[in-house]
């Protein structure tokens, strides 16, 4: 699979959790290296909205940069969530994805906030 489609993989896999509010799935997923279960949960809870899936091109146009120096290969990557009342919304996921050798990317959610 190339780099592009296990990032787009990794992101969707994300979102989609987030969405069924599978925080702690998610946790477990990250090993919760920066957000627990509960800090996920209330990021979602205080934007207020009802999360929903995002058109697949929304996963076309990912916010990601490389980052430097780092072994292995690192991503951080900005993605909007959708809600059911405002389509795009100003939720942002913030993650960094990591080379693992395996099918998908490792994930850590490094925030979800209000940009």
């Amino acid at each position: 699979m190339s780099e592009n489609l296990k990032m787009k993989a990794a992101v969707r896999q994300v979102v989609s959790m987030l969405v069924q509010g599978d925080y702690e799935t998610l946790e477990r997923l990250t090993n919760g290296v920066r957000l627990t279960a509960a800090e996920m949960a209330e990021g979602v809870r205080e934007y207020g909205g009802s999360l929903i899936l995002p058109p697949d091109d929304a996963f076309e146009n990912l916010d990601v940069v490389e980052v430097d120096g780092v072994e292995p290969r690192a991503w951080s990557v900005n993605v909007y969530l959708w809600t059911a009342e405002e389509g795009r919304s100003d939720l942002t996921l913030e993650l960094t994805l990591r080379e693992s050798g395996k099918e998908i990317f490792d994930v850590e959610i490094d925030n979800i906030h209000v940009l």
